[in-house]
């Protein structure tokens, strides 16, 4: 099937990514030179990161989303909605948190639910994304557990699922969990395919699948594989 989404179709689905450990203000900077160039959605960075990024972005109207609890998740959930709550107090306006993996696959959807709600309650009026890490619930409990996942999420006060943190060697984005998670979610809440999408197919499939939302880190090599408008 052709590609048939245009660059700046695409551009406006994706938050430009750098949460490599080693970035600095100037790297933040560059990064946000790049968005407003390509024409995204959004910038995505590590909490440290974020008054980098809206001074940055403070002329471009772009938006800044932070992560919380990234990336292994395993953060007391109190710490990790002040994580979120400081990250939106210094001007972020999403928040990408990623749920305790463990906890789900112990069966413990109770304290998955409180982790999502301690974090929703400290961030009201930002977009949450929660990341679930969709190829270790896959890979370790099957379709059910991942959609069960996405189901407590939204109870909880998402505003999106998201597939991957990036940094997990089981992998990130597939098609079979963005169309698993669209189906758990049905409309009601975004769904955002991070972690390994590296060619203009691959987005372009994430989107078909389902995804409302891009996390790229190599956006302008994946938007140059796209048809220009």
């Amino acid at each position: 099937m052709p590609i048939q989404q245009t660059r700046r179709q695409v551009a406006a689905l994706v938050d430009h990514t750098l949460l490599k450990p080693e970035a600095t203000a100037a790297d933040v900077a560059g990064l946000v030179g790049e968005a407003a160039e390509l024409g995204v959605y959004a910038v995505c960075v590590s909490p440290s990161m974020v008054s980098a990024a809206c001074s940055a972005a403070a002329a471009g109207g772009l938006r800044v989303a932070a992560v919380a609890g990234f990336p292994s998740g395993k953060h007391v959930p109190a710490v990790k909605a002040q994580e979120a709550a400081q990250a939106v107090a210094c001007g972020a306006d999403e928040i990408d948190m990623v749920i305790d993996i463990g906890a789900a696959l112990a069966g413990d959807l109770d304290a998955v639910r409180s982790d999502i709600a301690a974090v929703r309650t400290a961030t009201a009026g930002a977009v949450l994304k929660v990341i679930v890490e969709s190829s270790v619930l896959l890979g370790r409990a099957g379709e059910h557990l991942l959609t069960a996942v996405c189901r407590v999420a939204e109870g909880a006060g998402a505003d999106f699922v998201k597939t991957s943190t990036g940094f997990h060697p089981a992998g990130g984005a597939t098609v079979d969990a963005v169309a698993l998670m669209a189906d758990a979610v049905g409309g009601r809440l975004g769904v955002k395919a991070s972690g390994g999408i590296r060619t203009a197919a691959e987005a372009v499939a994430m989107l078909r699948a389902g995804a409302t939302r891009l996390g790229l880190s190599g956006t302008r090599s994946v938007l140059e594989g796209l048809a220009p408008d």
